[in-house]
């Protein structure tokens, strides 16, 4: 998908950039397909801080990190979900500066997502405690609001910044691509429920942990929406002209696909499969899966 209404961003990896009043950014230097141009660490505040999603356990970006944070004491440590790009630096970093770490639930073990990808999710983290949706956590100039927005993993949040009108949208909407739902944790159903959620919050800029701001959400976030429904469109187009399992569909929705995302995009079809079952548009013969045969149900 080509996202409208996205600039690319000045920056240097290690470099803590001054991107609003009250907000730096430092990114980590774990560029891929899946974290485009590495993972966004977001500080907020001026002396007394919050740091959103960390990152990587990475010690050049730690260190990036402590130099900026050098002068500032850390309230708290914000974590939208705990995949291995965003998560598993908090253990370090609290280490460090004596912040506690709050946020998303936990994946559990059981449940935990192996797609195949850096997407999975980090064992390593605990944090100190779990955020529920409406929360606050606050500082002198500064006030983030817990959004529960699950979707992209089950356990992922947003976080509100009131004094700005700005939402930290972690993965549930990327600044350069399209967002990865992989099932069980993900759900293409949650997935347009939260969507709808961001929309009606009217906030005047996104900041993802990937990629640059989106500083017209209304428009971009029509247009995130709108692939969404024209990929269910296209699926429920193909399969009307006859069975077909994932593999199959892929090779004719995905033509020329960069073949590192094959495994996102077969996550992404078997989400929008899931939704489309659970919504009587489509039936399959068996438990959902990536050789399972779906097709249309006839409208009675």
């Amino acid at each position: 998908m080509v996202i409208p209404y996205v600039r690319e961003m000045a920056f240097e990896y290690g470099r803590a950039d001054r991107v609003s009043p009250l907000i730096r950014r430092v990114v980590a230097q774990n560029p891929g397909p899946f974290t485009y141009l590495g993972t966004g660490t977001y500080i907020v505040g001026a002396r007394e801080v919050a740091v959103i999603d960390p990152g990587p356990a990475d010690k050049t970006h730690l260190d990036a990190l402590l130099e900026a944070l050098a002068g500032c004491t850390v309230r708290a440590i914000l974590i939208t979900h705990d995949h291995a790009d965003h998560a598993p630096l908090a253990a370090d970093l609290a280490r460090r500066t004596e912040a506690p770490v709050l946020g998303a639930r936990p994946t559990p073990s059981r449940q935990a997502e192996k797609p195949g990808m850096e997407e999975g999710s980090a064992p390593s983290y605990r944090p100190d405690r779990v955020l529920e949706d409406g929360e606050t956590v606050s500082g002198p100039d500064w006030s983030l609001t817990t959004l529960a927005t699950p979707g992209h993993t089950a356990n992922h949040l947003c976080f509100a910044l009131r004094e700005e009108n700005a939402l930290f949208c972690g993965d549930h909407v990327m600044g350069w691509s399209t967002t990865v739902i992989v099932p069980p944790g993900g759900s293409m159903t949650d997935y347009y429920a939260s969507l709808r959620r961001v929309i009606a919050g009217g906030y005047d800029i996104l900041w993802p942990t990937h990629g640059p701001p989106i500083t017209e959400p209304g428009p971009f976030l029509d247009a995130y929406l709108e692939h969404r429904l024209k990929r269910e469109a296209q699926i429920l187009e193909l399969l009307s002209r006859g069975p077909a399992n994932i593999p199959q569909m892929l090779s004719r929705l995905y033509m020329g696909l960069d073949p590192r995302l094959h495994r996102a995009a077969s996550a992404s079809l078997l989400a929008h499969l899931i939704h489309l079952i659970k919504t009587g548009a489509v039936a399959a013969d068996g438990p959902p899966g990536a050789d399972q045969a779906f097709r249309v149900i006839a409208p009675s």
